[in-house]
């Protein structure tokens, strides 16, 4: 029996599996631990799974291996992946930003492997490529990425069919990057000022206008001029990140997910792709930004590619 974990900055998912083509089960999710020692999100981890366990009538003891997929960015510990993750650690980027710790990692892996016997820890947007290339909008493909518009911004990048992973697994931060010549004073958890991610990625939304992301795409959806503006705004700092990732490795296509995306994907979408088209036809010439095929499901099943 398998645990699949999805971690993102503001929820925490486990569901169980029999195998790596078995329907996933007895899913549980509740707000991502952020209080306490910086332990927390491992005992979390563990306290859903012998929930799900329960729930589910599984010996707790059958659970082979773990799969975590998980955002970043992430430091190696004596080989063990710790979470270096701004929308997590609040000593990274320091109280302005506004999280209830001073971490600067949250151990995760280190946790799980004195109990289980294998744990795979990977990047939520490098996970949910795989998921993507195995079961979704990217099977067949050899160039192509999965990016997440969620409390954070991510991608997972396979080139020559190959996922690329990096050093400490942390390939794909494009959400770090910068797209414009101006940082605003945004600050992003990282610490940088007016990456891609400090001015949209979900948490940063709100800091810098004031309400919830879904408020303004909703408000922008139904014509206030405001709140449209601030969108195309957004959609193009996402959308030049994305045209940015497909010069540089010569993508064929870009299945999109995250929360911000899926909600409100029928408005967002052809202005992300308005960023593409038309731009250096030989490299952007029938590139295609696509949905999830796995939809909003996409995070637990990001995990279960990694047990394969």
């Amino acid at each position: 029996m398998r645990a699949c974990v999805d971690i993102g900055g503001t929820k925490v998912a486990v569901s169980l599996s029999a195998s790596s083509d078995a329907p996933l089960i007895g899913r549980r999710s509740e707000p991502t631990a952020k209080t306490g020692n910086n332990d927390a999100v491992a005992v979390q981890i563990l306290r859903l799974i012998d929930e799900v366990c329960a729930e589910q009538g599984v010996d707790p003891a059958s659970i082979d291996r773990v799969g975590v997929s998980s955002t970043g960015p992430f430091e190696l510990h004596d080989g063990m992946v710790e979470l270096a993750t701004p929308n997590i650690c609040g000593g990274i980027a320091g109280p302005s930003r506004g999280l209830p710790n001073d971490w600067m990692t949250a151990i995760v892996e280190a946790p799980l492997a004195r109990r289980f016997g294998r744990v795979r820890v990977e990047n939520d947007a490098v996970a949910a490529l795989e998921a993507e290339r195995h079961w979704g909008a990217l099977k067949g493909l050899d160039n192509c990425a999965y990016a997440t518009w969620s409390t954070g911004v991510g991608v997972g990048l396979c080139v020559d069919g190959k996922a690329l992973r990096g050093k400490n697994g942390n390939a794909g931060h494009a959400g770090h990057s910068f797209v414009v010549d101006d940082d605003s004073g945004a600050l992003c958890g990282c610490g940088n000022l007016g990456d891609v991610e400090a001015l949209a990625g979900g948490n940063s939304i709100a800091h810098r206008f004031g309400q919830p992301a879904a408020d303004l795409f909703t408000a922008a959806a139904a014509g206030d001029a405001a709140a449209l503006e601030k969108a195309d705004a957004l959609c193009r700092v996402i959308g030049r990140m994305l045209y940015n990732l497909i010069i540089t490795l010569d993508l064929q296509r870009i299945s999109l997910g995250g929360s911000v995306f899926w909600h409100h994907r029928d408005f967002v979408l052809p202005r992300l792709q308005a960023q593409i088209d038309g731009k250096l036809l030989p490299l952007t010439r029938g590139v295609l930004l696509v949905p999830a095929g796995l939809g909003d499901k996409v995070g637990d099943y990001a995990a279960l590619a990694l047990l394969d």
